[in-house]
């Protein structure tokens, strides 16, 4: 009786055991790859297309144009804000008709050609080309003819004249605004633009400048016109001005990107040299740097051609002695002279010349030169040390060259700045600065003198957008000025320059982003949040709506199933600070199931990861979350620019750790709300800093995280750049016994806690990452193999920093491991299934 009561019992209590098993094991998400495919990049860019609108400025009055793509196809519009109107540039009916008429080819006005137009005949007329798919006899080019007339080492072959090439006929179209037809201009392709990769041209077209052999060059008009037509035309002048520029102290013609095999292939090539003009063209202004004592750095490329390929590039690293050297030449083009801007070339300093900013009607014109600030003969530049913790505003006569001191900036930890701007007849200008804890402008004279602040209070000033002297309005885009809204939502304001009439232009519970026109009498705002549809509006410079212009089309988006992901607010490690999320689900979520936890990352301080508005990049994202995973987003003390100094400086001396505690907090607060997230199962990756981030969070919360997949990360910040280390972490000038100053730079690294590895771990790198060198991994993945640990290691061959055309195979990657670590099921087939199912299998 006792053995039949214990079989009873036993036999029960297998059951419960069973029974719970089952329950726990239905409470698992299955990985859903099919879902996760269904919002590949290609596949989204069929749901979703036009969401802001980009407006193309023009020059007379207040007018733009701009193009929209919605599930109808493309229109393209013109706006009048003077006339409160907008009409369609033209009937896309009738253009489909006219150029089916002309070209033979059929078109209908849902599928046009992708236009690029160029505003003609005083903006009452567009010019573009269409090539059609009629052959006909190439017609040989001014280049072709000359480069072949000019080559005296070739023998003319005498014989049959070689049969002409056949291709497509291009067609190059006039349409007058509002006519009933389109105009045949020519038949002539459209001329190469090759001379844009080195020719700098003066504001009045009267000379070029460029830069070969590591010396400057110059050409006039008519030998520019010359290259346009072909650069190879041996009868072009080219005239040297400068004898003394040598590889890494040159005057212009970077070689960052070029190979062994590229770099000689180009030397004799002209190249581009960056510089700012005075307005009346006469003057030159170009920096100079001395990087020859720079170490050098090197990535090689295996699979580059026939022989594995060698790319060698300067790069400084925190804490050496070393620094690059700043020189600010002058070139006087009538007199072919120049002279230098006195800097102290001694001190280790960073120097940046302000530049008027650039209108917005010219932004489609065929060159824009960069202008000097100044109209009357002035220099303005500012200096910041090598710590950046002392900027100076200064101001050089350009004529002599001789500098002076106007602000003086000086912050403990490190100093970040806005452009210049310089107002009323250039007696006053605004400056950007954070002495007060909050980013703000104030109003000087051009002496240096302070006279007032403009903006003051506890929000942040992004950047000055215009200003009206004659109202002495200043416009600006700022953060966090409703406290009733999150603060990394960005709108437009004015105020005046004493300080008072604060006014919001684009209000609401929405992030905006702006295109003010060059009268600043009007803006186009294009504004959502992450959970709406993007809009689009116009307004005034008072405010005042002048008319809705777009809604984005997302209705075949909708269609696929889609859904808007969830913000939050929880709080950071310290229990006060305000910490501002995003939580992605899945979109067949199920509240009976324990969901694994995602965190994607990426620290700052530069920025955060973070989605404010409505984004169709998915792919970090709602994509992973599709998979089987609740993926959040979310900020942390040290993060984001946009808020107080004292946020954005948070991690400042502690540049490995600083955002990790807010990262673990603020997932447990969100465990604690929401019964579907698993909190025993939380994953973490990023990319870049976000790399970096993922394995720190692995290695200093080994038993909370457990898988990351970290890409491209900068795991040892001694051989990242120095300016991103230097600036967010810090570096100590020191001087020694004989009065030489030297720089000391301690970080914490990943490799020193190898030891801690308790969870998975994939390491990712591309082989020829020229910003975040594949070293760093390297490095990582060398210390977890002396420390006996078990990882995932994987090398994209020929990469740079953001993998490229492999970007997709490291998406699947990423939710293999995720779906083998966290939901217990292993993809085993050999074959991406994901990748080639939407690949038609065409080619042999």
């Amino acid at each position: 009786m006792k053995k039949l009561i214990f079989l009873l019992l036993f036999s029960l209590f297998f059951s419960l055991i069973k029974a719970q098993n089952n329950d726990q094991e239905n409470t698992i998400p299955t990985p859903n790859y099919r879902a996760a495919a269904k919002y590949s990049p290609t596949n989204l860019a069929k749901l979703v297309h036009s969401t802001s609108v980009r407006p193309h400025w023009l020059k007379n009055g207040n007018r733009f144009w701009y193009q929209y793509k919605t599930t109808e196809g493309s229109k393209y519009y013109i706006v009048d804000a003077d006339k409160r109107s907008k009409k369609e540039l033209f009937d896309n009916e009738k253009m489909a008709k006219w150029l089916t008429e002309i070209t033979k080819d059929p078109y209908d006005a849902k599928h046009l050609p992708k236009f690029n137009f160029e505003f003609v005949k005083n903006e009452t007329a567009i010019r573009f080309y269409v090539t059609s798919t009629e052959k006909v006899d190439e017609v040989k080019d001014e280049e072709d003819k000359v480069s072949k007339d000019t080559d005296s080492t070739k023998t003319k072959k005498k014989g049959k004249t070689k049969k002409a090439k056949k291709v497509n006929k291009v067609y190059h179209f006039e349409y007058r605004l509002g006519s009933n037809g389109l105009t045949v201009i020519s038949n002539k392709k459209k001329d190469k633009e090759s001379w844009k990769k080195w020719a700098n041209i003066a504001p009045d077209s009267s000379v070029v400048l460029f830069s070969k052999h590591h010396n400057l060059y110059w050409m006039d008009k008519d030998n520019f016109l010359k290259a346009v037509k072909n650069e190879k035309d041996s009868t072009i002048v080219e005239n040297q001005w400068t004898t003394d520029g040598e590889e890494h102290y040159g005057y212009g013609g970077s070689s960052r990107g070029e190979n062994n095999e590229t770099k000689l292939k180009n030397k004799d090539k002209r190249k581009y040299v960056r510089g700012v003009w005075s307005h009346d063209s006469k003057k030159f202004v170009f920096q100079r740097t001395d990087s020859r004592h720079i170490k050098d750095l090197w990535v090689i490329n295996t699979t580059s051609s026939k022989r594995p390929t060698l790319e060698t590039y300067k790069y400084h690293m925190p804490g050496e002695d070393e620094y690059y050297k700043t020189e600010l030449h002058v070139f006087d083009i009538p007199s072919k002279s120049s002279i230098q801007v006195q800097l102290d070339t001694v001190k280790q300093q960073s120097v940046q010349v302000y530049r008027e900013p650039r209108k917005k009607s010219s932004y489609d014109d065929d060159f824009t030169p960069s202008l000097l600030l100044s109209k009357k003969g002035k220099i303005y530049y500012s200096t910041i040390s090598r710590d950046r913790k002392k900027l100076d505003i200064c101001v050089a006569d350009i004529q002599t060259g001789e500098t002076k001191v106007l602000i003086e900036e000086r912050f403990n930890t490190y100093i970040e700045s806005r452009p210049l701007v310089l107002i009323n007849n250039e007696t006053e200008m605004l400056h950007w600065a954070e002495r007060s804890g909050w980013a703000h402008y104030y109003l000087y004279d051009t002496e240096g003198n302070l006279k007032n602040a403009v903006t003051s209070g506890s929000y942040h000033v992004e950047c000055a957008i215009g200003v009206d002297d004659k109202s002495r309005t200043l416009y600006f885009t700022a953060h966090g000025i409703p406290k009733d809204q999150d603060p990394y939502y960005e709108h437009l304001y004015k105020i005046n320059l004493n300080g008072s009439g604060l006014q919001a232009l684009n209000s609401g519970d929405f992030n905006t982003s702006t295109s003010m026109a060059d009268s600043n009498a009007y803006f186009v705002s294009n504004y959502s949040r992450v959970n709406t549809v993007p809009q689009s509006e116009l307004r005034s410079s008072s405010g005042k709506l002048i008319m809705e212009l777009e809604e984005a089309d997302l209705s075949q988006l909708m269609a696929t199933g889609y859904q808007f992901p969830e913000t939050f607010k929880m709080k950071a490690d310290d229990g006060i600070t305000d910490i501002y999320g995003v939580m992605y689900k899945p979109f067949d979520f199920d509240e009976t199931k324990k969901y694994p936890l995602l965190e994607y990352v990426y620290p700052g301080p530069q920025t955060e990861a973070v989605n404010k508005s409505f984004s169709v990049r998915m792919d970090r994202l709602d994509r992973m979350a599709q998979l089987g995973f609740i993926v959040v987003t979310m900020g942390n003390r040290g993060g984001h620019p946009d808020r107080s100094k004292w946020y954005h400086n948070y991690g400042y001396g502690n540049l490995r750790d600083y955002g990790l505690a807010d990262k673990r907090h603020v997932a447990e607060q969100l465990a604690d709300k929401h019964n579907f997230i698993d909190i025993e199962k939380v994953g973490i990756y990023g990319h870049s800093g976000g790399g970096f981030m993922s394995t720190a969070a692995m290695l200093v919360y080994p038993e909370f995280f457990k898988a990351a997949v970290s890409s491209a990360g900068n795991h040892d910040n001694n051989i990242y750049n120095s300016w991103w280390s230097e600036t967010h972490h810090g570096v100590q000038e020191e001087m020694d016994d004989d009065g030489n100053v030297k720089y000391k730079y301690l970080i914490d690294n990943n490799q020193s806690l190898a030891k801690n590895l308790k969870g998975n771990l994939m390491l990712i790198t591309g082989d020829v990452d020229n910003n975040v060198h594949p070293g760093g991994t390297i490095r990582m993945a060398n210390e977890l193999i002396k420390a006996n640990k078990r990882f995932d290691f994987m090398l994209m061959p020929g990469q740079r920093h953001s993998f490229g055309n492999m970007t997709e195979y490291s998406f699947w990657l990423r939710a293999d491991y995720f779906s083998k670590h966290l939901l217990g099921v292993e993809a085993t087939e050999i074959d991406i299934t994901e990748i080639n199912r939407d690949r038609p299998k065409t080619k042999s």
